[in-house]
């Protein structure tokens, strides 16, 4: 997967690096959603939740043209993220 990381329109947490980011896409157990609101299926921006190789829970919204992704906005899991991520990541391995 490519990056672009060109002006990106958000602050990364002191926290987080854009190569945290990357590496949540590429966890085996990532979360990729479509959003259910209106507004966001709209533009085409999905959320992905997935951890680091550090193991740093990270929340994003992207969007992709099938070669390249942007990220729009992106942060660390808060405690339910936390928790759907886990329960996910369960599911997978029952």
């Amino acid at each position: 997967m490519e990056f672009d990381w060109n002006s990106p329109p958000f602050e990364l947490q002191s926290s987080l690096t854009p190569r945290d980011v990357e590496e949540s896409f590429e966890d085996p157990f990532a979360v990729r959603l479509m959003p259910d609101s209106p507004r966001f299926a709209v533009q085409a921006r999905f959320f992905n939740l997935g951890k680091s190789a550090s193991g740093l829970g990270v929340f994003s919204v992207f969007r992709t043209n099938g070669k390249q992704i942007r990220v729009i906005f992106a942060r660390t899991f808060d405690p339910e993220e936390q928790f759907f991520y886990q329960r996910k990541v369960n599911q997978a391995l029952s």
